[in-house]
């Protein structure tokens, strides 16, 4: 899609065009700022990896607040942007010395000494080196967290994703309250981020969605199951859309449907958190949703339909891709510091491992997903080791039940399918729920 600014972000003093609703790292990416963060005592330069906020790599200060993930924070009108941890910028931070001169890790709470006077600069240095900024800027009047919400419906599916709409929409029924709740900005999940399907496909099956009675509420995050309040309840942090504090809503269900799909996972060579080093969807959220490219020259690292697709896409925009598949050859080591510059590529040779240097300025890491399966866990499911299905996974019956009387899970927290077989397992789902309250009994 074509990107087109339309207002302005201050970003430590100066105007930084940006589109309004798109994540923050994303315009600032689109602006040449590369640099968003520094990490914990080696401060070494971050930018984002996942663009779904779930590695940490983008904290930043976001008018006068610290520590806010601005791959999740939209873009506005005079929006004030800072970097923090670093001295005195995050684009040249002295104290990214420590990664020189502790090239085998330190332990930064040791870094005391015997005279009083030394002991005092010491822990100056030591609370700079572990930070993650200084505290909020001070506000006039204390704010009160907005009042919260008791709801109660027949189903409440976690996650917009291919798996949890379809099993939205296969399990909706005329009177039937069905309410699916998701983190991001817009319905869709994985489709987002697919150049085989994207933004079109996602908004078609939410419009399917809404249009067979099912309410989705986005910008919306499951974060507990309190199985002791009022007979078990999931506890969801709503933001408002205009911002502000995120208002609590208490959700009282019969079923519960976990389609939490799967964290993206850097894949493991030397120096793999190097700026530029991305998850292989991130790449496609922004080409797809901003039109925005991660690199002229990117390299994609995985052998499955993704990086297929990512490939192609990335090649129709105009990049030059060079495609590693993880299995013939591998990916060993990054170069470069600020920015990635190169990756060395290993493979198989007669007489011993050949490694071979590749000029690049972008890497796409398209490795297994992880289930995100710690919700469904804390609400009773059970789990399992899976390697083929990305880490741990919730264990179901055929029907998605999990050995929890009214908990359901579908898609890729079942252990990794890939967008089709994600929804058809979803669709599954909400069909053997549908039957479930047909039955007399059963249901609300």
């Amino acid at each position: 899609m074509p990107r087109t600014p339309d207002c302005a972000l201050e970003f430590e003093g100066e105007s930084v065009s940006a589109v309004a609703g798109e994540p923050v790292a994303v315009s600032l990416f689109a602006a040449g700022v590369k640099v968003l963060s520094r990490s914990i005592k080696y401060h070494r330069p971050r930018s984002f990896f996942c663009l779904a906020g779930h590695c940490g790599a983008c904290l930043m200060r976001i008018d006068g607040q610290p520590n806010i993930k601005a791959c999740r924070t939209l873009a506005s009108e005079g929006m004030k942007v800072e970097r923090q941890n670093a001295f005195p910028s995050g684009g040249l931070d002295v104290l990214a010395a420590a990664d020189f001169f502790f090239p085998k890790g330190m332990d930064h709470h040791t870094m005391f000494t015997a005279p009083r006077a030394v002991n005092t600069l010491m822990q100056k240095v030591v609370r700079q080196l572990g930070g993650l900024g200084r505290l909020p800027d001070p506000s006039p009047e204390p704010q009160e967290l907005p009042a919260g919400e008791r709801l109660r419906v027949d189903v409440a599916v976690v996650g917009a994703g291919p798996a949890g709409l379809a099993a939205a929409i296969a399990c909706a029924a005329p009177g039937r309250r069905v309410v699916v709740f998701d983190e991001g900005d817009r319905a869709g999940g994985s489709l987002l981020s697919h150049p085989a399907h994207g933004v079109a496909a996602a908004d078609r099956l939410a419009a399917e969605a809404r249009a067979a009675g099912v309410a989705i509420r986005c910008r919306a995050s499951a974060i507990a199951w309190y199985p002791e309040d009022e007979g078990g309840l999931l506890a969801v942090a709503e933001q408002p859309e205009g911002g502000g504090l995120p208002r609590l809503v208490r959700v009282t269900a019969a079923r519960y449907v976990y389609a939490t799909g799967g964290y993206d996972v850097n894949a493991l060579f030397e120096d793999n958190d190097r700026p530029g080093i991305f998850a292989a969807r991130a790449v496609g959220t922004m080409l797809i949703r901003h039109g925005v490219l991660a690199g002229a020259r990117p390299v994609v690292l995985g052998d499955g339909p993704y990086a297929a697709a990512l490939c192609e896409a990335l090649a129709a925009a105009g990049c030059k891709v060079m495609p590693i598949d993880g299995v013939r050859e591998r990916v060993v080591a990054a170069r470069g510091r600020a920015w990635v510059s190169g990756v060395d590529v290993q493979s198989d040779g007669k007489t011993g491992p050949v490694t071979r240097k590749i000029a690049c300025d972008a890497v796409a890491v398209a490795t297994l997903p992880a289930p995100a399966s710690e919700l469904a866990r804390q609400h009773g499911a059970e789990v399992a080791f899976r390697p083929e299905g990305g880490g741990f996974a919730v264990l179901t019956d055929g029907n998605g039940a999990t050995r929890t009387p009214g908990v359901h899970a579908c898609g890729d927290v079942c252990g990794f399918r890939g967008v089709l077989a994600a929804r058809l397992h979803g669709s599954e789902v909400g069909r053997a729920i549908a039957r479930a309250f047909a039955r007399p009994g059963e249901g609300a």
